[in-house]
């Protein structure tokens, strides 16, 4: 029997380590840490602590010896600089730092968005490394030119254990600097920005042993060197991996952010896909991840942390029975609007949307939170739409994976909203796809079509049936009208 492997997944608020264990066709995982994941402030910048969670890792490896190997996943575009003598120049900048704002217009004196689009497939948005990465080459210059690597996050992660640098290719695909069919950087785009080729790694596909764990850090552990292994670095494409679903299917892994899409041969990179700002990243297997990045739960955590600051200190549940007990449809907000994508007071935010758009104004908590939610199963509907019309073919089911399947209300809004029977489950699938990556490459599992398959007979699944889609439908075209979409 497998020892079994270890999992670190790192998300936008959190992180944690899960063992998973293969035996009789089965996974079986046990969290083995959790740990937060806050962002500081350094030199004016809105950082990532590197150091922590390079801590953290250690700290896990500590409390759970018994595994074959380790793989790393974490949120997409994020970065670390590495400079020759293989010192970070600073901490990585969080995606949502101001540093970006209005960077788009600056890139677009060297190549319009639609140039962009084409080349990459990606979403244009404010957030993604290229914009980042050239807002520095701008207002940090001097930094920039001391960078000798640009290291993703998982990627920067494994370097700190294995001191190999590369570039797994799912998370690379999140830079806005990848060819998607060649499946290289894009030397046009790099040449046109003035960026040196050299500073981005070799591109590695996922499933690749990077090396062993350092052995001075083993030593200081008092650990056995491990295996590192390069799973899909990209947290999404590591939840799309472990997706319980046999062929053909719609997803929506849905956590902080809410990734909504469907698994492609191909990249689709057409006027109307450009048009919607449908992205185009690479998945497990070399497959394309066909989606579109919108607002998951982040309104909901941002709305509960501002009550918990005026005293009131709502669950989850309590949330989810407030929105329950509110009444229906009163007003509807943009739940991707640049207003509601910085930390802050989101029910202030809400309440001046809904009185400028002339909307009924929410006053109680409990309308706040149901504007919210039904806001977001009204924008998945609309994603849904826009897939409908690139794809020229209809679904059935939407399978929603992560932290946001576990709440039934969503689930269930969603299913109304888009007519869609909603599969929720499993909820730790970006853990699960990083365990299944790794059983893989080690040779236990045969391939993603038998991962996934052993991923159905190991964890349950809820499944959720519209029976309001006509009511939701009659108030679909005024959610387009107030949100003017």
């Amino acid at each position: 029997m497998s020892k079994g492997v270890l999992a670190f997944d790192f998300g936008a608020s959190s992180g944690r380590a899960v063992k998973g264990s293969y035996h009789d066709g089965r996974i079986t995982l046990e969290e083995v840490h959790r740990f937060k994941n806050e962002p500081v402030n350094e030199d004016g910048f809105l950082c990532w602590d590197i150091d922590l969670l390079l801590g953290e890792i250690k700290k896990s490896l500590t409390i759970c010896r018994d595994y074959e190997s380790i793989g790393i996943d974490t949120w997409g575009v994020d970065y670390g600089l590495i400079d020759k003598n293989d010192t970070l120049v600073r901490k990585p900048v969080n995606y949502r730092d101001p540093r970006t704002k209005g960077i788009i217009e600056r890139v677009s004196e060297h190549i319009s968005c639609d140039k962009l689009y084409n080349l990459t497939g990606n979403q244009i948005m404010e957030i993604n490394t290229i914009f980042q990465v050239y807002s520095e080459v701008l207002n940090n210059p001097e930094l920039f030119k001391k960078a000798d690597k640009l290291l993703m996050m998982p990627d920067l992660l494994n370097f700190l254990l294995t001191g190999k640098k590369a570039a797994e290719i799912t998370i690379a695909s999140t830079t806005g600097l990848l060819d998607p069919y060649g499946r290289q950087w894009n030397r046009y785009i790099l040449n046109s920005l003035g960026l040196k080729e050299t500073v981005f790694p070799e591109l590695i596909s996922s499933g690749t042993e990077i090396g062993l764990l350092k052995e001075d850090m083993a030593k200081e552990l008092n650990i056995e060197r491990k295996s590192v292994i390069a799973v899909c670095g990209h947290d999404t494409a590591c939840a799309v991996a472990a997706v319980p679903a046999e062929q053909d299917f719609l997803f929506m892994s849905c956590g902080t952010w809410a990734l909504f899409g469907t698994e492609l041969e191909e990249p689709v990179i057409t006027r109307e896909t450009m048009e919607y700002n449908l992205t185009n990243e690479i998945g497990v297997n070399g497959t394309t991840r066909f989606l579109k990045n919108l607002t998951g739960t982040w309104l909901l955590q941002e709305t509960k942390r501002q009550f918990e600051k005026e005293g009131k200190n709502y669950s989850y549940d309590d949330m989810e029975r407030m929105a329950r007990a509110a009444e229906p449809f009163k007003c509807f907000i943009d739940t991707d609007e640049d207003i509601f994508m910085s930390p802050g007071n989101i029910p202030l935010r809400i309440k001046e949307f809904t009185y400028k758009t002339g909307q009924i104004v929410p006053e109680t908590d409990g309308e706040i939170i149901r504007c919210i939610y039904e806001s977001l199963a009204m924008k998945y509907r609309h994603t849904y739409d826009q897939l409908l019309v690139c794809l020229k073919k209809g679904y059935k089911k939407l399978h929603i994976v992560g932290g946001g399947s576990r709440d039934g209300f969503l689930c269930q809004l969603t299913a109304e909203a888009t007519g869609l029977e909603v599969v929720a489950g499993p909820v730790e699938a970006t853990a699960i796809g990083n365990i299944a990556v790794q059983l893989i490459a080690r040779g236990e599992i045969s391939g993603i079509k038998e991962g996934r398959k052993v991923i159905r007979s190991s964890f349950e699944t809820i499944e959720y049936r519209p029976k309001q889609h006509n009511v939701w439908n009659n108030y679909y075209s005024a959610y387009l009208v107030v949100c003017n979409i």
